[in-house]
C-alpha cells in the first residue's frame, strides 16, 4: 500500500510538472511573438520567468523518473528539443531588435523561424504525449494491482474481523462464566447474611478486584457475626433489665399507693387539709411513675412482638379505640366513613391511632374543637391523618416531640409521660414507614403516617 501510494504521488508530480512545462513553453512563445511584432521588451519578462521555472521543472522531472529508463530517455529528448527551441527560435529573436523594415525581414527571416519553431514544438508535444501516456498506462496497471490488493485486503480483513469476533466472543463467554461463578458465590454469601446467617465464608485465591471484594465480604461477615452476637446479648440483657426494673419498681410503688390509700381511709377526718393535699400529690407522682415504667416497657417491646397479619376494618378499629379514650366535653371526633379494610398487623396500628388521637384530645386547649381522622390511598401504601384544631406546635419543637420523655408542657401542670409519640415513631421506623407533622402555633396540627399495603 505504501509503495503504491508513493508511485501515485510521483506519477501525479510528473503529470503536473509536464503540463506546467508545456504551459510555460506556450507563455514563452506568446511573449516572443509579441516581442517580434511590437518590439516591447517588457514582454520578455514572462519569457524569462517561464524559462527559469522550466529549468527547475526539468530537474524535478529527471529526479522523479530517474528509476525508469524509458521515461528518462523521453525526458532527455525533451531537454534536447527544448534547448534546440531556445537556440533556433528564442535566442535569435531576443538577439535582434524586431521591426518591420525590409532589412529585418531579410536578416532574421521571421517566417522561417516560425516554421522551424512549429516543427520543434510539435516534436516536443509528441514527446510529452508519449511521456504522459506511459504514466497513465503505468497508473492503470497500478490501479488494477491496487484493486486486486484491495480486494484481497477486504477478504483478509473480513476473515480477521470474523476471527477476532469469534475469538473475542469465546473469551468473553469464558470470562463471563468465570466472573459469574465468582459473583454467584458472593451473591449467595450476601443472601445468607441477609437471612441472618453470618457464619459464611467464600474462598477466592485470586489477586484481582473481585478477590479483594470477596475478602472484604468475608471480613464484613466476621464483623457482622461479632457485632450481631454482641447486640443480641445486649438486647437480651436490656430486656431482662427492663423486666426486672419494672417488676422491682412496681411492687414498692403499689405498696406506697396502698399505704397512702389506707391512711386516707383510716385518718381522713383527722388529717389537716394541707397533709391531704400532699398525700394526693404523692399518689399522683406514684401514678406517673407507674405510667412511665409501663411506657418504658411498651417502648422496649416495640419490634419484638410476633408480627401476625389479619383483616382489619379500620373504621371498627378506631371506634374501638374511641370507646376506651376519655371523653372531653366540647371536642367532636369526625372519622372518615369509608376508611379502608386492610390485611396487616392490628396491635401496632391500634397503638399508633390510640396515641395520636389521645394526644389530640389531651392537648386540645379550646372549649370547642374538632378532631378529624381520615386516609388517602397511594400506589403502594395508605396515608393516614389525624388532624386537630388545637394549640398547634412550633416548628422548633416538632422534632423534639418524637423523642422519649420529651413533653412541651411542665409535667406538674399537665400529666404526660412523653412516651406515646416516641412509641409511634419507633413502630413506624421499625417498618420503614414515615410520620410527618404539619403545624403552626394557634392553627392546629396534622399528623400523617404511611402504612404499606403489603
Amino acid at each position: 500500500m505504501r509503495e503504491n501510494a508513493e508511485f501515485l504521488s510521483i506519477s501525479s508530480d510528473v503529470v503536473r510538472e509536464s503540463n506546467q512545462f508545456q504551459r510555460n513553453i506556450l507563455y514563452m512563445e506568446r511573449a516572443l511573438k509579441g516581442y517580434m511584432l511590437t518590439g516591447e521588451e517588457y514582454l520578455l519578462q514572462t519569457y524569462h520567468s517561464a524559462s527559469i521555472q522550466n529549468n527547475t521543472l526539468l530537474n524535478e522531472l529527471t529526479a522523479s523518473i530517474h528509476f525508469n529508463s524509458t521515461q528518462l530517455k523521453k525526458i532527455n529528448e525533451i531537454k534536447r528539443l527544448y534547448n534546440e527551441w531556445i537556440e533556433q527560435f528564442a535566442k535569435p529573436i531576443m538577439a535582434s531588435k524586431p521591426d518591420t523594415s525590409a532589412s529585418y525581414q531579410t536578416t532574421l527571416k521571421p517566417q522561417q523561424l516560425l516554421k522551424g519553431e512549429e516543427k520543434i514544438n510539435i516534436a516536443l508535444q509528441q514527446q510529452f504525449r508519449e511521456l504522459l501516456n506511459v504514466e497513465y498506462a503505468s497508473r492503470e496497471k497500478k490501479r488494477i494491482i491496487m484493486d486486486k490488493n484491495e480486494q484481497k485486503t477486504k477478504v483478509i480483513s473480513v476473515i480477521l474481523t470474523v476471527f477476532s469476533i469469534v475469538t473475542g466472543f469465546i473469551i468473553a463467554v469464558l470470562l463471563a462464566r468465570h466472573i459469574s461463578r465468582r459473583i454467584s458465590k458472593m451473591v449467595k454469601m450476601s443472601n445468607s447474611i441477609a437471612e441472618g446467617n453470618y457464619k459464611v465464608n467464600v474462598e477466592d485465591k485470586g489477586n484481582d478486584e473481585l478477590s479483594e471484594l470477596t475478602r472484604s465480604l468475608n471480613r464484613m461477615a466476621e464483623m457482622l457475626e461479632e457485632t450481631i452476637s454482641l447486640l443480641q446479648r445486649k438486647n437480651k440483657e436490656l430486656d431482662q433489665f427492663a423486666y426486672i426494673v419494672s417488676h422491682d419498681l412496681k411492687a414498692p410503688l403499689r405498696g406506697i399507693d396502698n399505704l397512702i390509700s389506707w391512711v386516707q381511709e383510716d385518718y381522713a377526718n383527722q388529717l389537716p387539709s394541707g397533709v391531704q393535699e400532699y398525700l394526693d400529690l404523692v399518689k399522683g407522682r406514684v401514678t406517673r411513675s407507674e405510667n412511665l415504667i409501663q411506657g418504658i416497657l411498651t417502648y422496649a417491646r416495640v419490634g419484638k412482638e410476633v408480627k401476625e397479619h389479619e383483616e382489619i376494618k379500620l373504621t371498627a378499629l378506631i371506634d374501638e379505640i374511641l370507646e376506651n379514650l376519655p371523653v372531653k366535653q366540647g371536642i367532636h371526633i369526625n372519622v372518615q366513613k369509608d376508611m379502608p379494610v386492610i390485611y396487616s398487623e392490628k396491635i401496632p396500628l391500634m397503638q399508633i391511632f390510640t396515641n395520636l388521637i389521645s394526644n389530640a384530645i389531651k392537648y386540645h386547649n379550646k372549649e370547642k374543637g374538632e378532631i378529624k381522622v381520615y386516609s388517602k390511598e397511594q400506589k403502594n401504601n395508605y396515608e393516614f391523618f389525624v388532624e386537630d384544631d388545637g394549640p398547634g406546635i412550633a416548628s422548633s419543637h416538632q422534632k423534639k416531640i418524637f423523642m422519649i420523655f420529651q413533653t412541651l408542657q411542665d409535667r406538674d401542670s399537665f400529666e404526660s409521660t412523653g412516651v406515646g409519640l416516641a412509641i409511634v415513631k419507633k413502630i413506624l421506623d421499625d417498618r420503614k414507614e414515615q410520620i410527618k407533622i404539619l403545624s403552626e402555633p394557634g392553627k392546629g396540627s396534622v399528623f400523617s403516617f404511611t402504612w404499606s399495603k403489603i
